[in-house]
């Protein structure tokens, strides 16, 4: 296919799907023309694992451009208990983790417990989509080389579009209601997740933990480093490449533009958030993280009242602040997204 034809056929999709016409059209749009690429078939592969507590689990295998072939896993819940099409919640991983890794599934074990199909793939140079298998090394590369050519976003977009094409083939699927599909995620996972529910509104509800943010706020008051230091050595190789201190705020602001393009600004947290009404959205964070400063996470739920408000929708919109809490997710948080996706998806 061409690729502008199937840039706005994708383009196309994704915005008849919006139920409401609200000022994050355009932002989404503008997202999109950003991460798209063109469309290939999914052509899903799937074989069965051993049960996970007598629940039926599945390795999934599917293509999200010409080039990438996403791994994941799906878990079905008790069939005797939850009949008919079911509702899903998606679990992404933060930076260095994994689809396995025990909070994800933890997670999605929880979901399924409540009735929901479990989905979690591994993001973009992490897990089964590395040689290692394990560790960043390979994201970091990667991030240097997206600065260097100008080319790939593998900093939290391009899994953004995985995700995205992920829904397409979950809504393929006869066991799935695809007018009630979750998404959340953790950390790096809690990014990509408000960035994919702005981007795509299939998404029905959502639940980013300890990743909602404002870049900006982060780059004018000094406390975006805690934010670097988790990609620190793939951007201080591209520092090195471009000849520029890596201490520099003027640098931080060119290997965003060139890495992800409009993240402090047209597709900061403020406006992603905005962007994802009048859908539900459950925001949580710490109030002690310096990965995401506390102000710029309220300053993020702040911006996105209007929007909500003016859907009358603002009790779908909430944010929860773990006291006295680094960057990490409760026990209890995990507890309040399911109890939140049970809300909103009814399985």
């Amino acid at each position: 296919m061409n690729p502008i034809r199937a840039l706005a056929a994708v383009l196309a999709l994704l915005l008849s799907l919006s139920t409401w016409a609200g000022p994050g059209d355009d932002t989404r749009a503008a997202f999109l023309e950003v991460v798209a690429r063109p469309l290939v078939a999914a052509r899903p592969e799937l074989t069965e694992m051993p049960s996970v507590g007598g629940l039926r689990k599945y390795h999934l295998w599917f293509h999200s451009d010409a080039s990438e072939r996403v791994p994941g896993y799906l878990v079905l819940p008790d069939a005797a208990a939850f009949k008919g099409r079911r509702p899903v919640v998606i679990a992404l991983h933060g930076t260095g983790g994994s689809k396995d890794s025990g909070e994800i599934t933890d997670l999605v074990l929880k979901a399924v417990k409540a009735g929901f199909i479990g989905v979690a793939i591994d993001g973009r140079f992490h897990g089964e989509r590395t040689r290692a298998g394990t560790g960043v090394a390979e994201y970091n590369v990667a991030i240097t080389r997206a600065f260097v050519t100008g080319e790939g976003h593998p900093f939290y977009y391009d899994t953004a579009w995985d995700v995205m094409r992920l829904i397409d083939y979950l809504s393929t699927r006869k066991d799935v209601d695809a007018a009630r599909i979750g998404l959340t995620g953790i950390s790096k996972g809690g990014i990509e997740t408000y960035f994919t529910a702005a981007a795509d509104t299939r998404v029905a509800a959502a639940v980013p933990f300890i990743g909602v943010q404002s870049f900006q706020w982060a780059l004018e008051n000094g406390a975006w480093r805690a934010r670097i230091a988790t990609i620190q050595n793939g951007f201080d190789a591209a520092a090195a490449s471009a000849g520029k201190s890596p201490g520099s705020v003027a640098f931080v602001r060119e290997f965003y533009a060139r890495v992800v393009p409009g993240i402090d600004g047209q597709f900061d947290g403020p406006a992603m958030l905005s962007a994802t009404a009048p859908r539900p959205l459950l925001v949580i964070n710490s109030d002690s993280d310096a990965n995401t400063p506390i102000a710029g996470v309220r300053l993020a739920v702040e911006a996105a009242k209007p929007a909500y408000a003016a859907a009358h929708a603002a009790d779908r919109l909430q944010l929860i602040i773990q006291e006295n809490t680094p960057h990490r997710v409760n026990p209890e948080s995990v507890d309040a997204a399911i109890t939140w996706f049970v809300r909103w998806l009814q399985p």
